[in-house]
Order: structure tokens, then sequence, then C-alpha cells
């Protein structure tokens, strides 16, 4: 697919709208239907269109598979430093209410960090398991 012309260019159009687009769930989650489970789905199909149109080899150049690893754990870390940012606060676990004065605000911030850590580890797992399926029968990174 990657001389396809017409492809390339609707690639190059809507790629970055699909991404403002999962950015948009991300952070409107508050006020709306969407959150970091969603926006991490929206991301990781950005990234694998991409990787369908222009090929794997492009995407892993992008988007290596140390980045991807890096980015499961760092997204688990975030979600469970959230939780134990509570405890060490005062709270209990993934209690937010501890982490600002005002307990709507504190609130407010752990859900942020707390789907922020879910978008980055949906995304990472989806990117993952398409490498793992694109790379069959090749030899891994």
């Amino acid at each position: 697919m990657r001389r396809d012309l017409i492809l390339r260019i609707v690639a190059q159009l809507l790629i970055p709208f699909i991404l403002l687009f999962g950015f948009y769930v991300q952070f409107h989650a508050d006020f709306g239907p969407g959150g970091g489970f969603q926006a991490g789905a929206i991301l990781a199909a950005a990234v694998i269109f991409y990787s369908l149109i222009y090929g794997v080899e492009a995407t892993r150049k992008f988007i290596p598979g140390w980045l991807v690893e890096s980015m499961l754990a760092g997204g688990a870390l975030i979600f469970v430093g959230v939780g134990l940012l509570g405890i060490f606060m005062g709270g209990n676990y993934l209690d937010y209410f501890v982490l600002d004065n005002d307990p709507v605000t504190g609130q407010l911030r752990g859900i942020f960090w707390v789907e922020v850590g879910v978008a980055v580890t949906v995304a990472s797992v989806m990117l993952g398991i398409f490498y793992m399926f694109a790379s069959r029968g090749r030899d891994p990174e």
C-alpha cells in the first residue's frame, strides 16, 4: 500500500484528526463520555492506521518496541503512583480528595492522572499486540 497515492493522502489528512479526537476524548472525559480506555484505543488506532498505510518498519522507526514497552510500564506506574500518593498523604489507596486542599480539586486531579495512566497503558498494549501480530514470521526487534 505504500505506492497507493490516494491512500497516503487520505492517511495524511485523517491521522492528525484521529489523534486530535483521541486527545479530546481523554481531556473531555470530565464533561462527557470518554476517558482513558477510549482515548488509548483511539490513539493506538491512529498509529495502527499509519502502519497499515506506510508499513510496520516505518512505524517501528517512529515508535520502536522499547518505547511501547516503556509506555506500558509508565502508564501502570502513573496509575499505581496516584493511588500510593493518596496513601502517603493520609488517605486510602486511590482516595483523591487528599491530593489538594480543596477535595473537589483533589478528585479532579486524581481522576485526571489515573485516566492518563489508563490511556497510556491501553495504547501501548494495543500497539504491542499489533507489533507482535505484524511481525509474525520475522525476527523480532
